[in-house]
């Protein structure tokens, strides 16, 4: 068990999570500041075969990429806790690994819960039109709700990786009447953009300038709401 949990394995499951990482967060911003401006200029009839040939590959990798992240991560941060004692997760290093994980976990739910179930509608109407069929009613709304979630990873993702990258690097005492607080109100905003990327509307991320500004937005929302509550 010891030799599961050493540095060499520690190593690699942080090389594994930032390899598959990479690969996640990549393709999201593909999708979103690419791919999406790109499907708005050309024509239904490319842009449905842009969706049955390029689609389903870039979403392969897309959805594998953010399985592999988060199973890499949960393993780390598990074997990690293991080695050094729970009472890591309530130092700094823990505030701030830990609300990176969460927006993280979030992420993944949506690519696997909104993101690709909607999507495989999208492609299985663009598929029956290439084909000569009809498209399906529900394609629009499906593709719809593709991208609100899509847009709010990517709003998640900019705080997500402050957080993780300045883990080691952000230090304040955490003081533990005061640690209750600061979860409760990190939950509950990042709990209330989840609602809004279920049931909600872009607003200000419906343009990709809009949602890096929201992006930077949060991430110093939640940076503040640190210094002052930790």
């Amino acid at each position: 068990m010891d030799f599961l949990l050493g540095d060499i394995t520690l190593i690699l499951a942080r090389w594994v999570h930032f390899l598959a990482g990479v690969i996640w967060i990549g393709l999201l911003y593909y999708f979103n500041f690419v791919q999406a401006p790109f499907f708005a200029e050309i024509d239904g009839s490319v842009k449905n075969v842009a969706i049955t040939k390029l689609v389903p590959k870039a979403l392969l990798w897309f959805r594998f990429g953010a399985l592999w992240t988060f199973l890499s991560g949960l393993f780390y941060l598990m074997a990690y806790g293991h080695a050094n004692g729970v009472a890591i997760f309530s130092t700094s290093w823990g505030v701030n690994i830990l609300i990176g994980a969460l927006l993280g976990t979030t992420m993944f739910a949506n690519v696997w819960l909104l993101i690709w179930p909607n999507q495989k509608v999208v492609i299985q109407s663009a598929t029956q039109v290439v084909s000569g069929g009809q498209p399906l009613p529900n394609a629009a709304a499906c593709a719809a709700k593709a991208t609100l979630a899509s847009r709010h990873n990517v709003l998640f993702s900019i705080p997500m990786l402050l957080f993780m990258g300045m883990a080691k690097h952000f230090g304040y005492n955490v003081g533990p009447d005061r640690r209750m607080i600061l979860w409760i109100v990190v939950l509950v905003l990042i709990g209330a953009l989840e609602v809004n990327a279920i049931k909600g509307k872009l607003g200000p991320m419906t343009s990709i300038q809009g949602v890096i500004l929201s992006g930077f937005a949060l991430a110093a929302i939640l940076f503040v709401v640190v210094r002052v509550l930790a």
